[in-house]
């Protein structure tokens, strides 16, 4: 029996204790719960667990945030922002949600609709 990979609908994972530096370029859904020095870009879902860290740029269509981020943020559709977040960088997104308990540091850009990013592979 095959198992063909979709990466759309396929989770991409920096696990917690893994440090990784570079670029990351996915089309389909990224989590990272360790760090990640350089940029992420994801052309769908891209979350930051609570023990993620990232240095660096992140771009995606839906973005949840709970670890930490020093870099911009731009999310074509939504950015979510939760209680432990703490986010030191501009941000770019069509709609933000900012729960009680996260800390923001940097500017907010808020766009209409349409992309904001491009995958390249």
């Amino acid at each position: 029996m095959s198992t063909k990979f979709d990466p759309v609908k396929d989770m991409n994972i920096i696990g917690a204790g893994t440090v990784i530096e570079g670029k990351i370029r996915s089309q389909g859904n990224f989590r990272i719960d360790g760090k990640l020095v350089g940029e992420v870009s994801a052309s769908e879902s891209l979350s930051v667990g609570v023990s993620g860290e990232v240095e660096g740029n992140i771009t995606a269509k839906n973005i949840t945030i709970g670890g930490k981020i020093r870099g911009t943020i731009n999310a074509s559709e939504k950015l979510v922002l939760e209680g432990k977040s703490v986010i030191r960088g501009d941000i770019r997104a069509t709609r933000l949600v900012i729960d009680e308990g996260s800390i923001f540091d940097g500017r907010v850009s808020m766009t209409e609709k349409g992309p904001i990013y491009e995958v390249k592979h």
